[in-house]
């Protein structure tokens, strides 16, 4: 590894920063800045430094190392830092906390899934409507969709059985923009969706969220 000095007047160097820098500002709902606005804010940054943020920069630097280099998950170190003491401290990382679900039916039947806040189902059609959803969790599961949920939006709850009717034909994307009453977003390929579900037994059975594909 070598490093790179950055010049504000290198255009590879400000694309980069450009790029991850609107990265974080879309994920915060942050105002994006093009190439020319990034170079001017680049030019007028004053070093931090000798302070809790080079050293935070510095430890994740050498995580991402780790991380390009494949390292095992022991090779992976939490730090804890106070420079008011100082206190340097590093500890291993725990695996994530599993849950497991017992699939009861569908192509998966008597199979046990272990899964983490990392897992997710992927749905990638686009068109999939309210129904094909649910008859997807039933064909793969065997598992009833109680409730389907996105953010603080119910889309679907099988006890409010008139507007259950009504949404049965429309598709995720159609559901989502006549619940929340906002069009969704043209640039945002994906969308999060949590469900509730039970099986034959009107036990509950957790899965990971879904992440749905809009095109």
């Amino acid at each position: 590894l070598a490093p790179c000095e950055f010049d504000k007047d290198d255009d590879d160097h400000m694309r980069f920063v450009t790029a991850c820098s609107n990265l974080r500002a879309r994920n915060y709902k942050i105002p994006e800045a093009d190439l020319h606005q990034s170079r001017l804010v680049a030019g007028r940054i004053v070093p931090a430094i000798a302070t809790t943020t080079a050293v935070v920069a510095g430890l994740v630097c050498l995580e991402l190392c780790k991380l390009v280099q494949a390292k095992p998950l022991e090779a992976y170190k939490c730090g804890f830092t106070n420079l008011a003491l100082p206190l340097f401290a590093f500890s291993e990382p725990r695996p994530p906390a599993k849950t497991v679900a017992k699939i009861p039916g569908g192509t998966l039947a008597g199979k046990e899934w272990a899964w983490t806040p990392w897992d997710r189902i992927d749905i990638d059609d686009p068109n999939m409507t309210l129904k094909q959803l649910i008859d997807f969790f039933e064909t793969e599961y065997g598992l009833e969709v109680s409730m389907l949920s996105h953010g603080v939006s119910i889309l679907y709850s099988s006890f409010a059985t008139s507007k259950a009717k009504e949404r049965m034909p429309m598709t995720i994307k159609q559901l989502v923009e006549t619940v929340t009453k906002k069009p969704v977003l043209p640039n945002k390929k994906y969308i999060s969706l949590e469900t509730m579900l039970q099986d034959e037994d009107f036990e509950e059975v957790e899965l990971p969220y879904v992440r749905f594909r809009l095109f």
